[in-house]
């Protein structure tokens, strides 16, 4: 089925479709990872986005169960290059197809990916929309233009769980951390409960008096879609914990944290979506490849006007802020994503607030 791809500033693509075909409507972001599309499009960060994918063959390993980070698929469409009808991987359950067809997913591929990728880092993150059924440009740029007038949707309540859940409950109540759901992903709970602790589930709305109640430890805020209707209000209610319980924040919930200190954030002119970031600790030039999934970003400035707080990690490639921390209040906020460097293993992030913990 033929496909088109307009961007809100005229350039267009043509495509072919499979799957949920009709109209969809987002910003359209690529990432630049040559594995991990299922991990990519079960992301909660990346709800109601056009994901476009720069590595150019898609579906060659298959998909399975195993490698979903939550329970569905977020994008509002896929956009690729080339799928593969063969799966070569003994881990696989089900092709590709298979896949997209089962969870509904929109997907337009025969795409010059590389095109778009140069003309998206030129022009920076637009909105577009992906079409089978009108290829009339003007009708199709009056839709763009009315979802940016109306886009007021939070991903929020759709991402986050609607009442507390607990998981791995038994163990000692010295080990129960509270983890505020705003988008939570399963590579981060597995790595905390291989640590052994107990996890407790909390919707993104949930009151400071609340996550008290429950008397954890410590409290996780977890990565997310970010530019999100109620994340001013997380970032309030924060506020009032600080000081009070030891807390992370990842990716998107590092950004609320920076907010709930005092911090501001900003849009990137290109978002940094992969898993090839450089980033180093201005005090030990130790450095890291990082994973990362994200348009926006804390500002240094800001954080030099806050008490206590330090910048531990930049960004390589444009000095932007990836790391922060403070012993005396203790809290850590990390923009990238702390996935785990190996099977079993733990990024070194958790280890660092586990030692805060003692």
């Amino acid at each position: 089925m033929k496909a088109i791809l307009l961007l809100e500033d005229g350039k267009s693509f043509t495509a072919e479709a499979m799957g949920a075909c009709g109209e969809r409507i987002g910003q359209v972001i690529f990432n630049t990872a040559v594995v991990g599309y299922q991990e990519m499009l079960t992301d909660p960060a990346n709800a109601g986005k056009i994901l476009v994918l720069t590595y150019p063959l898609i579906g060659n390993y298959g998909c399975a169960p195993k490698f979903n980070e939550s329970k569905k698929i977020w994008p509002a469409a896929l956009v690729i290059k080339e799928k593969t009808r063969i799966s070569s991987n003994w881990q696989a359950r089900q092709s590709f197809d298979d896949y997209v067809k089962e969870n509904k997913l929109f997907v337009a591929y025969e795409l010059d990916t590389r095109t778009l990728m140069v003309h998206l880092r030129q022009k920076g993150e637009l909105l577009g929309i992906v079409s089978t059924e009108d290829f009339e440009t003007k009708r199709l740029l009056s839709k763009i233009e009315a979802f940016r007038k109306n886009q007021k949707e939070s991903f929020l309540p759709q991402v986050s769980v609607k009442n507390p859940v607990i998981l791995r409950k038994g163990r000692s109540k010295k080990r129960n951390i509270a983890v505020l759901d705003l988008g939570i992903t399963k590579s981060i709970t597995h790595q905390l409960e291989a640590m052994g602790f107990n996890l407790e589930i909390f919707p993104y709305n949930t009151q400071p008096k609340d996550i008290l109640r429950h008397r954890p430890i410590a409290l996780v805020l977890s990565g997310g879609p970010e530019e999100q209707a109620g994340l001013d209000k997380v970032a309030d209610n924060i506020r009032a914990l600080i000081g009070r319980l030891p807390i992370l924040g990842i990716s998107c919930g590092h950004q609320v944290l920076a907010k709930a200190l005092g911090g501001t954030v900003s849009k990137l002119k290109i978002g940094h979506r992969g898993v090839n970031y450089p980033i180093a600790d201005p005090a030990s030039y130790k450095g890291e490849i990082t994973t990362q999934n994200h348009a926006y970003t804390v500002d240094a400035e800001s954080l030099e006007k806050i008490r206590d707080i330090k910048i531990t990690a930049h960004n390589l490639n444009d000095r932007s802020v990836e790391e922060i921390e403070s012993k005396k209040l203790k809290v850590i906020g990390a923009q990238y994503y702390p996935c785990s460097p190996g099977l079993g293993e733990t990024n070194n992030i958790f280890k660092r607030f586990a030692k805060m913990l003692k």
